[in-house]
């Protein structure tokens, strides 16, 4: 008979959330029981135990050195509960950190063990940075708006220490730590209508994206550097009894646990993540901007400016703001993530802002006017100033855009012309010189145009109801789609050149499948 080992199982009561951690040695499993925490060796099963806390641990979390432990514990009502920070090559205490009041609900480190974020609960409702090496305070706020819910996990970028994020019912916010000053700066992550209880994070390897598990059963997917909504799925059939856990993996792969007890892999990313602003567009009328979801179609911010029409609205290429033109004159600049106000330039036009552009360097914005000036702007931190105009269009200018080079720009007008303008000579030599004139339209003006990703087409929308893709260098129709019963207002290319947006006066918003797809 062949000898046999059998194996038994750490006792791990698996009542705290993500209590079960791996040491980054890989040779050891960290966990609580009760009050104590407990290392145990993988291969030989030896337990090694940490004693300090005085009620049961709420939770554990591991440095990425694995230097550090953390652990923190409930209490009783009107008592702090305190915090360990452990040091595990000499099993014994680096610090002990006291503020919270009746339980440490979540903890996490950054990437280069520099601080300790930590999540009070419900009775308590604040969030404390830590510095890790002095063990004290640096700074703390509430953990969620007035109007929100309880924050319940917390979770640290993976390549800046000093951004992290936190997540509860019906609250989701994107953390800045300004170290001088000592405080932390919250941006509200925007989501529509969509409301959730998040009950656990996780962060794309390159920071990019991250991860929310829900008690839906769904997973939401939200762009870091925008802070907007990119998705939530699955739309069906959802995790049962919640999103407990989530691991990303080196294959790209992702784990979700439920709370069913089923662990599922997840193929590729649960949802395949757009560069740039592909997972969203803007729409503006009068009275406001709105940011929309291109998959789902769902609304997720709303810049209001009563009163005045806005013309025409983009997105700048670094995703830091929002450009848009006025009936009044104005440019007026947004930020994507909560719809403040940047900056505005002042009598822009004589007769309103009727068309917007931006070269990719955001370096500076082209701007068309009601009397058919085009003009060029260059913007910088602190100032904005007029380089030159320029004037062809015998009307107002409908729509501006440039080519990813910068060397060309593309201008329409309710004159039924499109003008395509060497910028190089422009900018080098201040001549504004037009190349070529194309008759965009036989029975009405040209409202909105935009440049095809690779430069090869551009596509046109007016008065005539229909969608023209154009090839850009023979400057002919290639295709034309037919769908609008009103004026198309405005048109654009997805810029991962899969589907084209195009809005009428009518308020339609149609998407079409772009038809020259690589």
């Amino acid at each position: 008979m062949e000898n046999k080992t059998k194996l038994i199982p750490p006792v791990f009561p698996g009542r705290v959330p993500t209590g079960l951690n791996v040491h980054p040695d890989g040779e050891h499993l960290v966990y609580p029981l009760g009050c104590t925490i407990i290392i145990q060796a993988l291969r030989n099963r030896k337990q090694e135990f940490l004693h300090g806390h005085t009620n049961n641990v709420s939770y554990v979390t591991v440095s990425r050195s694995g230097q550090y432990i953390a652990s923190g514990q409930v209490t009783f009502m009107g008592f702090k509960a305190d915090i360990i920070i452990w040091d595990y090559s000499k099993r014994e205490i680096h610090a002990r950190l006291t503020l919270h009041k009746a339980k440490v609900e979540s903890l996490a480190f950054s990437p280069n063990d520099l601080y300790l974020v930590s999540l009070g609960g419900q009775d308590d409702g604040s969030v404390v940075v830590w510095n890790v090496a002095k063990g004290e305070a640096v700074c703390g706020s509430p953990a969620s708006a007035p109007s929100a819910g309880n924050c319940l996990t917390v979770k640290f970028s993976n390549n800046n220490d000093a951004i992290f994020i936190t997540a509860g019912n019906s609250t989701l916010r994107v953390w800045d730590l300004d170290l001088p000053n000592r405080k932390i700066h919250p941006t509200e992550c925007q989501t529509g209508q969509l409301k959730r209880i998040v009950t656990c994070l996780e962060v794309s390897d390159d920071d990019s994206f991250f991860f929310c598990g829900t008690s839906s059963g769904d997973i939401l997917t939200v762009n870091l550097k925008t802070k907007l909504l990119n998705s939530c799925a699955p739309q069906k059939k959802k995790f049962s009894l919640g999103v407990t856990a989530l691991k990303t993996l080196k294959t790209g792969d992702m784990l979700v646990g439920s709370g069913d007890g089923v662990v599922s892999l997840c193929k590729g990313t649960p949802f395949n993540a757009i560069n740039g602003t592909s997972e969203l567009f803007a729409t503006c009328s009068k009275n406001d901007i709105r940011v929309w979801h291109t998959d789902t179609c769902k609304e997720l911010l709303r810049i209001t400016v009563p009163n005045m029409t806005c013309h025409a609205v983009e997105f700048m290429q670094d995703g830091k703001s929002i450009i848009s033109a006025w009936n009044d004159g104005k440019i007026r600049v947004f930020t994507p993530e909560s719809g403040k106000l940047i900056y505005a330039i002042n009598n822009a036009h004589s007769m309103g802002v009727t068309a917007i552009a931006a070269t990719s360097d955001c370096k500076k914005i082209i701007s068309g006017g009601g009397e058919g000036q085009v003009r060029v702007w260059e913007i910088g931190k602190g100032f904005q100033r007029l380089i030159e105009a320029m004037k062809e269009h015998k009307s107002s200018v409908s729509c501006i855009k440039v080519k990813r080079n910068n060397t060309e720009c593309v201008t329409a007008s309710s004159d039924g012309t499109c003008i395509i303008w060497d910028l190089i000579g422009y900018w080098e030599v201040f001549d504004g010189s037009p190349i070529r004139e194309l008759e965009g339209s036989l029975s009405g003006s040209i409202n909105g145009m935009d440049i095809s990703p690779d430069g090869t087409h551009f596509v046109t929308g007016g008065d005539d109801k229909l969608v023209k893709v154009w090839g850009y260098n023979e400057g002919e129709v290639t295709h034309v789609g037919i769908g609008h019963s009103g004026s198309i207002t405005r048109i654009k290319v997805c810029p991962n050149a899969r589907s084209i947006i195009s809005i009428s006066a009518d308020g339609a918003i149609l998407r079409w499948k772009y038809p020259l797809l690589s």
